[in-house]
């Protein structure tokens, strides 16, 4: 049966470009071959997930696989798929096929095998696949303190990931021994192999994984990656975090992450944040939140108060008649944006505290402003 290229990356059939992408990355990571050393069903995951990712992750390439079906076999390693017209032995049966009903008839046809299998002959159209390829992106968490977001700092991690190896150069053949003819390919540095699809029963070539294409392999495999190329390695990275990110805010180093394969560049680091909380301020976005407990004689009387903002203390008029729950702006007392736009705000909410005991000299006093209110203190009950 077909293989459903969304069921092997865990997406629906209308998921978006980002959640095929995150859903890519996360598989990728899980499946990566230099966490299963020796596990032929991760390896096997890893080119089926990398296979799905090359098509749904082309605009043109998923039209065209929504169009056609699923994908009936194994492709070339590495996540593409290669052959080409040479490759096809003719069963299943193209005699008679009507191509009047594409577009722009047997061309779009064409264009459609060239899509999934590669150009012409079996061969890889310009050594793409087998040449430089970008290596993959990490990720790393980092806790940091709520100032240290609000204000900005500098970390130092330390990361484990996969490199090329430097002893063998990522040729994967111990230095100085000989090259030899690769015995899975005989040479041609092709697997061909038998597909199933809705068009029936092709006949297909794909890059061989021992010797990467080339029809070539070394005697003696390296004996620092034993010739797979890669190596686990250990890096210490310095992180610029700037002012005024947030939870779950993610940080991009270019060229951090995995490194290339061929010559190609190393993937990026991505650092996901987690922010402690403060135990004196409410952060909203840019804003910060806090509350004042202010005497009752100041809401009514009016006056001055301190108020303990992230940038210092800053002084405060309390108009009179300030009622209970009464916000305060500080316009610019509140987390810097990002990238240099602006500041957030201080909001200050009052409450009035209502005192529990009174001195004689106070009750007396309450009771002279009873008096001037007409109340009558001393009546039991409220009628």
């Amino acid at each position: 049966m077909p293989k459903d290229l969304y069921k092997i990356l865990g997406v629906s059939k209308n998921a978006t470009e980002q959640e095929i992408k995150s859903a890519y990355r996360k598989l990728a990571l899980k499946y990566h071959p230099d966490k299963h050393k020796g596990d032929k069903d991760a390896e096997t995951n890893f080119k089926e997930i990398n296979q799905a990712y090359e098509v749904l992750s082309d605009k043109k390439k998923r039209q065209q696989y929504d169009t056609f079906g699923a994908y009936g076999g194994s492709g070339g390693g590495g996540g593409g798929f290669s052959g080409g017209a040479n490759g096809f032995t003719g069963r299943g049966g193209f005699e008679g096929f009507d191509f009047s009903g594409f577009n722009n008839g047997a061309s779009d046809f064409a264009d459609i095998f060239e899509t999934f299998f590669g150009g012409a002959g079996g061969k890889r159209r310009g050594g793409k696949k087998n040449g430089p390829m970008r290596g993959n992106d990490i990720e790393a968490n980092i806790k940091i303190s709520f100032n240290e977001a609000v204000f900005g700092c500098q970390k130092e991690l330390e990361i484990i990931k996969s490199d090329v190896c430097q002893h063998c150069n990522g040729g994967g053949a111990e230095p100085g021994s000989s090259i030899v003819s690769c015995g899975s390919c005989r040479g041609s540095g092709e697997i061909r192999s038998v597909q199933n699809t809705i068009l029936g029963q092709i006949t297909t070539s794909h890059v061989c994984n021992e010797c990467g294409g080339t029809g070539k392999v070394s005697e003696k495999k390296c004996s620092v990656c034993h010739g797979t190329t890669r190596v686990r390695t250990k890096e210490h990275v310095k992180v610029k975090i700037p002012a005024g990110v947030d939870n779950g805010s993610t940080i991009r180093v270019s060229e951090k992450g995995e490194g290339g394969i061929k010559g190609g560049h190393s993937g990026d680091l991505y650092i996901i944040l987690t922010v402690e909380q403060s135990k004196k301020f409410i952060r909203d976005s840019y804003d910060i939140h806090t509350e004042i407990e202010i005497p009752l004689v100041q809401a009514v009387l009016g006056g001055e108060a301190d108020v303990t903002t992230i940038h210092g203390v800053e002084k405060i008029k309390i108009p009179a008649g300030t009622e209970d729950g009464k916000v305060f702006k500080l316009s610019g007392k509140g987390v810097p944006k990002l990238n240099n736009d602006g500041t957030g705000d201080h909001l200050l909410k009052v409450r009035i505290k209502i005192p529990q005991k009174l001195s004689k000299r106070e009750r007396e006093l309450f009771e002279e402003l009873a008096k001037e209110s007409g109340l009558d203190t001393k009546k039991k009950g409220w009628f």
